[in-house]
């Protein structure tokens, strides 16, 4: 028998983590292949929603016509709707839609107003707020018991959420002012099944089964601590795999990088785990570090913590400036804050104007940039609603670091951190995500043959020894 070379120190090191990294993958690999395919499917949902339901959303602008005041635009949806405008999305865009966030009386459906049938033509949820995939989170919430500070449900008597508190999306073409559809209660195919990708991505389609499966636990949350806790593992398994990526010749890197076609299946198999996870590791930790806040309250605590921005449970923020009133004095148009708005934030991109809740509230004028690489994240300025003065103004990119990522957690976990650029890049990484599980455990099946082989061919020889 040949001598056993001893292992250096750098061999047990990698070894130590190629078996956390293997067990791991092992015993996350299905979990997590359900989590990625449905991100990865999930990551385009804003576009899927808009080429089911584009009458939501796209308009053809007349020849050298102007959109009608917005005043007059608010009073038509109040009258189509019999609801409270609260805010108004109006993109650079002049081919699309406004959208008017309106909140409904108690009582009130969307789908029951002056024009019945309208309505029907539904929405995906408010995706469009704020940029990105709100629709995410806003299909999350919706129907169920949401999760604010300390974890605890905003919810009514018995677990219920109180319902007709959030806002409605309708769409309004602002050249004739007709109110085209409510956008938060879209019917169709797509939604449905994006809401299904959605429900596996979070839930692992828990939510559709009424009956509690393990005890007086929530169906809805024991899928949400499964997910997250395979995200978890996921992310060790993706900081481990980092690890034992690096060979132990530096001057072996690059066969780390590329995969070798030419060679054996199991040669193609092995190169496209250990280079297509190199190349997408750094978007995989983004995603494994920031998915578990929404299963875990003390994950959430702790990840706020970490980058300095937690408020503990009763903590009150310093309070917004207010407007002066003046007696006599009526609030300025809302054309009037744009100009001031433009004033403050020179340049193109979509708004979202927050109307003042009473006669000393500030305007909240939100700016987002647009374009293939325009960051999700949007300034915001506070305006006097009598003069139009500045009374706040909030630069998303003059935030300190920390403040900037803890704001960032939900654009860095969906991908739209940087407009298209950044969700076609979080689509191909989810893809590979996807892969990982099963090209790994195709290695591991791979060196568990071997070893059979090679104990097979050890036994005849310690008997000729023998």
């Amino acid at each position: 028998m040949k001598p056993t070379t001893p292992k250096s120190a750098w061999q047990k090191t990698r070894k130590f983590f190629n078996d956390i990294h293997l067990w791991i993958g092992l015993g996350s690999g299905i979990i997590v292949i359900l989590v990625c395919l449905s991100g990865t499917l999930y990551v385009f949902n804003t576009e899927l929603k808009e080429m089911a339901n584009p009458e939501l959303y796209k308009v053809t602008a007349p020849a050298a016509a102007k959109p009608m005041p917005i005043e007059s635009l608010i009073k038509q949806v109040k009258e189509s709707t019999g609801g409270k405008v609260v805010s108004v999305k109006i993109p650079a865009d002049p081919n699309r839609t406004y959208q008017f966030m309106v909140k409904m009386k108690d009582g009130d459906k969307a789908g029951k107003d002056k024009k019945e049938g309208m309505l029907a033509t539904a929405g995906a949820g408010n995706e469009q707020a704020g940029k990105g995939k709100e629709g995410k989170e806003n299909s999350q919430r919706e129907g169920k018991g949401e999760k604010g500070k300390g974890g605890k449900d905003k919810a009514g008597k018995g677990g219920k959420p109180e319902e007709g508190k959030r806002p409605s999306a309708f769409a309004v073409n602002p050249y004739t002012g007709e109110v085209i559809g409510n956008i938060s209660e879209v019917k169709g195919a797509t939604a449905s099944f994006l809401k299904t990708m959605f429900s596996l991505h979070r839930w692992l389609l828990l939510d559709k089964i009424e009956k509690p499966i393990f005890g007086e636990l929530e169906n809805r949350k024991l899928g949400s601590y499964i997910s997250g806790a395979a995200t978890i593992l996921f992310t060790i398994g993706v900081i481990t795999g980092m690890v034992i990526w690096f060979p132990q010749r530096v001057k072996s890197w690059r066969q780390g990088l590329k995969v070798k076609w030419s060679g054996s299946w199991k040669r193609t198999n092995h190169d496209l785990h250990n280079s297509l996870g190199f190349y997408a590791c750094i978007f995989l930790f983004l995603m494994g570090i920031t998915g578990p806040q929404w299963s875990f309250p003390w994950y959430r605590e702790a990840l706020r913590k970490t980058l300095g921005t937690y408020q503990p449970e009763g903590f009150e923020p310093p309070k917004d400036p207010v407007s002066t009133v003046v007696a006599g004095a009526a609030p300025l148009n809302l054309s009037d804050y744009l100009k001031k708005a433009d004033a403050a934030l020179p340049y193109k991109g979509d708004y979202s104007i927050s109307l003042a809740k009473d006669s000393a509230s500030a305007i909240t004028v939100m700016k987002n940039r647009t374009g293939f690489f325009a960051p999700a994240a949007g300034d915001k300025i506070l305006l006097d609603q009598y003069t139009g003065s500045v009374l706040k103004t909030e630069v998303f990119s003059d935030k300190p670091f920390n403040e900037r990522v803890s704001g960032s957690i939900k654009a860095l976990h969906l991908g739209d951190v940087y407009g298209m650029f950044t969700k076609i890049i979080y689509f191909l990484a989810c893809l590979i995500a996807t892969s990982l599980p099963v090209t790994g455990t195709l290695i591991w099946l791979n060196k568990l043959k071997k070893k059979r082989k090679k104990k097979v061919k050890q036994v005849p020889a310690m008997q000729l020894s023998a």
